[in-house]
């Protein structure tokens, strides 16, 4: 899998967690927080989503993604990819 296909696959996750966000703005340097207005519940809901979505484990110590590409990232670590 690819960065950008996780990307894009993200980017269906963030549409169903945050319906009324728009996403034609979001790169890989979007911030969660400022730039999507993502809360610590709302990251928690994103994680258990992105695990589903992509059929992956997030590792328990991992440090919080800031952005969207970091989310990517760590989703490709976590599949070994």
């Amino acid at each position: 899998m690819t960065r950008q296909e996780v990307f894009d696959g993200l980017k269906e996750v963030i549409s169903v967690i945050r319906p009324n966000t728009d996403l034609t703005d979001v790169t890989f340097d979007t911030p969660l927080t400022t730039g999507l207005g993502i809360d610590s519940l709302t990251m928690m809901l994103l994680s258990l989503a992105a695990e589903e979505k992509f059929k992956m484990r997030f590792p328990d110590n991992a440090p919080l993604p800031k952005t969207v590409g970091e989310v990517c990232d760590a989703v490709l670590a976590a599949l070994g990819a």
